[in-house]
């Protein structure tokens, strides 16, 4: 069907990793789901690891994504910290691209600003909006879930005009964008 396409949106963490699916209907959002997986309870970071590929795989599986959203690493002052999130973030990477779905990365600030407007919105202020966007009845917990969520919706909102986001459609694309990482 031309006009249906599933968007999963990645919020990644080896803490809490933060999903969201959307499905757009002749270019309307429908809300499928939104779930976190707990990782806090492993303490090996392989394991974690592991797990968030796994698990990408498992919602991949289920529900058939035409497109992965994934939120981009925020530089922090923790190193350690912002390695460990970028291991998660390709772990989940990998899992869609091992199953050949295309993957648009966005930075926190990009989803903040189209989803809320702001790009310096908080967490709350996000979920607030996806709330009412989505007609979700309630907010969870934690918000890592609406975090991945807004990154599919976010990435519906960019649809056909994605500027500042990379894109792989494969493992070649990824490659010929990041040069610069492979080792020689």
């Amino acid at each position: 069907m031309a006009n249906e396409r599933i968007i999963l949106g990645i919020d990644p963490g080896t803490t809490i990793m933060g999903f969201g699916l959307i499905k757009i209907v002749n270019k309307k959002m429908e809300f499928l789901q939104l779930n976190e997986l707990q990782l806090s309870k492993y303490d090996n970071h392989y394991q974690k690891l592991k797990i968030i590929f796994e698990r990408t795989i498992e919602l991949i599986d289920t529900h058939n994504p035409d497109e992965i959203a994934i939120e981009a690493p925020f530089f922090g002052k923790n190193v350690q910290s912002m390695l460990k999130l970028g291991r998660a973030q390709g772990v989940a990477m990998a899992a869609g691209l091992s199953r050949d779905i295309p993957i648009t990365e966005y930075e926190p600030k990009k989803i903040k600003m189209a989803i809320t407007g702001n790009g310096n919105a908080s967490k709350e202020q996000v979920a607030k909006m996806l709330q009412q966007l989505l007609g979700l009845k309630e907010l969870p917990k934690n918000l890592d879930s609406t975090d991945g969520l807004a990154a599919a919706v976010c990435h519906f909102f960019n649809s056909g005009k994605v500027v500042g986001a990379k894109s792989y459609i494969g493992w070649d694309a990824f490659v010929k964008q990041n040069e610069e990482r492979i080792k020689k």
